[in-house]
């Protein structure tokens, strides 16, 4: 395991399976839209960093492209390979990345950014891009808007450690020195979940999966109480954030 990953991105080590298992695809609008406008293509090397178990690997390497995963995070690497057998997979960091420069035509994060140190991962990013070579993020947030996942929230508001937050940091403002003016777009999209389904979802992110186990039961009784109260089923509803931003001279 990396000396540089993030202390909390740990607990995914545990879960590995479970995120594979439980953490949807990113819509086909929101991909669509970040590759056309980074021109991935057949001729194109891509760089899919903190690349988790390769659930943004897979959707680009349908275009034809050179995927080449970087994951710092030994399980969740093993768990891309399975999934993603014709994708390059790399154990590493994103503050040190083991490519050469100019290497990749396009640097994309699927939910992964926010566990990045900024100001060490950024020039790196830089060095192994290419000239023009752009910059891609995506990540799917539990909607803001949606009266379920604010009771979620609720539910979890005593698990989310001091300054740690779900949501991801301002993009534009940590980027924007690096590699100029930021273009967004957002995709919204929902599932539908049984509370099997649900408490599974909910036990896959990171700082609930590093509680303990008492704190994790009554949580998960919580969560069945509310799917309950809904007549057994729940919408899920999610919100997909993607920003395209290019490498300035």
């Amino acid at each position: 395991m990396s000396e540089l990953q993030h202390p909390l991105s740990r607990s995914f080590e545990d879960i590995a399976e479970l995120y594979e298992r439980t953490r949807p695809s990113y819509p086909a609008a929101a991909v669509d839209w970040l590759a056309d406008e980074l021109g991935i293509d057949a001729k194109s090397t891509v760089l899919d960093l903190g690349a988790g178990t390769g659930k943004l690997t897979r959707a680009l390497i349908k275009r034809g492209a050179h995927m080449i995963a970087v994951e710092p995070g030994p399980e969740m690497l093993a768990q891309l390979q399975r999934a993603v057998p014709e994708a390059e997979a790399i154990l590493g960091a994103a503050e040190e990345i083991p490519l050469p420069t100019d290497a990749v035509d396009a640097v994309v994060c699927g939910q992964s950014f926010h566990w990045f140190r900024a100001d060490e991962a950024l020039p790196e990013i830089r060095r192994v891009l290419r000239s023009g070579g752009g910059l891609g993020l995506i990540w799917s947030l539990r909607h803001p808007d949606d009266p379920l996942q604010n009771e979620i929230t609720e539910l979890l508001d005593p698990f989310v450690p001091s300054g740690r937050s779900e949501e991801q940091p301002s993009v534009a403002g940590v980027v924007h020195d690096a590699f100029g003016d930021v273009k967004p777009h957002v995709v919204s999209f929902e599932e539908e979940f049984d509370a099997d389904a649900l408490v599974e979802r909910i036990a896959s992110i990171s700082f609930v999966a590093a509680a303990p186990v008492e704190r994790q039961k009554d949580l998960e009784a919580a969560l069945r109480a509310l799917v309950a109260s809904r007549g057994g089923r729940v919408a899920f509803r999610y919100l997909t954030e993607a920003y395209v931003t290019f490498s300035v001279a």
